[in-house]
């Protein structure tokens, strides 16, 4: 008798052809996306002031005082000399004042939103993940008190390389050093204007506003 033919395994059949990922790299801002600040010392310190909430900030982040500190061409001593400078001469107040509340500021405390670092950290299994922000010089040190040393495989900071977002020659070097065409990275930040000028290298652009946000972009990475 002849031998029946064997039997099929059961699910054998072609094997499904790898999904395509949706990007090759994740490059992502840090403040107001992973690290949130804890302004509450500073606000109780204006209002000792006779200041409104937010008037120091106001100062320290105006393009004039603040620009200098991205690009690297200042430290912070000298950022919250421009700060007190920039409180007497628009609210008038005592310079010793003035640098008590930018010393508040440039040493607020922070944090690292839990919900984006374990996405982040999700993400990264998949595909490259980098920080790119327009940061301080003693960005490394706020990571590592962060503890994030290890989260990410890059991290592009604007006053290490004297370029500050949306300057187009940041995008692309970013993309450079992890190793993505520009067109196949997924950019995340809570600027409008970082975005969209990451929209218009051909990046995929995400505007920020909560975890649910990048949840929803990293999803077709992880289907």
């Amino acid at each position: 008798m002849a031998d029946a033919p064997p039997r099929p395994l059961r699910g054998a059949g072609p094997v499904p052809a790898a999904r395509p990922r949706p990007f090759d790299a994740v490059l992502t801002d840090l403040d107001g996306v992973i690290r949130f600040y804890d302004m509450s010392r500073l606000t109780a310190l204006e209002r000792a002031a006779g200041l409104p909430e937010g008037a120091t900030a106001e100062i320290a982040f105006a393009p004039e005082t603040d620009l200098p500190l991205m690009l690297g061409r200042i430290g912070k001593e000298e950022w919250v000399a421009a700060i007190a400078s920039g409180l007497a001469e628009h609210r008038r107040l005592d310079p010793a004042r003035g640098r008590e509340l930018g010393l508040a500021l440039a040493e607020s405390g922070f944090r690292a939103d839990g919900t984006v670092v374990e996405l982040l950290g999700r993400a990264r299994a998949h595909v490259p993940v980098s920080i790119v922000t327009n940061a301080t010089p003693w960005l490394d040190d706020d990571l590592a008190r962060l503890g994030l040393t290890g989260l990410v495989d890059d991290v592009v900071g604007s006053a290490a390389l004297g370029l500050v977002k949306p300057d187009r020659r940041i995008y692309e070097l970013a993309a450079e050093r992890v190793g993505a065409a520009v067109s196949r990275c997924l950019f995340v930040d809570d600027r409008q204007e970082n975005v969209d000028a990451a929209v218009a290298l051909g990046m995929t652009g995400v505007l920020y506003r909560r975890p649910d946000d990048l949840r929803a972009a990293l999803a077709p990475l992880f289907a």
